[in-house]
């Protein structure tokens, strides 16, 4: 089952990335790497995507994380002819949301570290959730286009 190769790969990505970061960078800190346009930047997120939500209750948070999850699980075990775009794209999602959820549960809020400045700071588990959305979205429009 390839899918579950893919969400712990990323699990594990995100984890190797996050130790890096935590256990090299005190909160706020920031080294630039391409001069002002991209830093690493040691960012504690107690909101959701992009800090939205910050400041909210954490159980709330992890729950409906949680909820998410066990929902892409139970797409992949009961609906198994999914196409391989689709399940990629589930499983990207799947791993970017426990990797997030494995920070909140352990520290409270999650651990971001790409900034470009002008955006929201954010992670692997956050990249990884948008590039599974985004196959995920091109595996809709073409049903559609195919429907048509």
């Amino acid at each position: 089952m390839i899918w579950a190769l893919i969400i712990i790969g990323v699990i594990v990505l995100d984890r190797i990335v996050k130790f890096l970061m935590t256990s090299g960078f005190s909160p706020g800190e920031s080294v630039p790497v391409l001069g002002d346009f991209f830093h690493i930047t040691y960012v504690q997120n107690t909101g959701v995507a992009f800090s939205m939500m910050a400041g909210h209750e954490n159980i709330i948070l992890v729950s409906t994380s949680v909820l998410l999850a066990a929902g892409l699980i139970y797409l992949f075990a009961f609906r198994r002819k999914n196409p391989l775009i689709f399940n990629v794209g589930l499983s990207l999602v799947c791993g970017g949301g426990i990797g997030n959820v494995i920070d909140r549960k352990a520290y409270g809020y999650v651990v971001d570290m790409f900034d470009f400045g002008r955006f929201p700071v954010f992670n692997v588990a956050d990249i990884c959730i948008c590039v599974g959305c985004g196959l995920i979205l091109l595996y809709a429009l073409r049903s559609l286009k195919d429907e048509a």
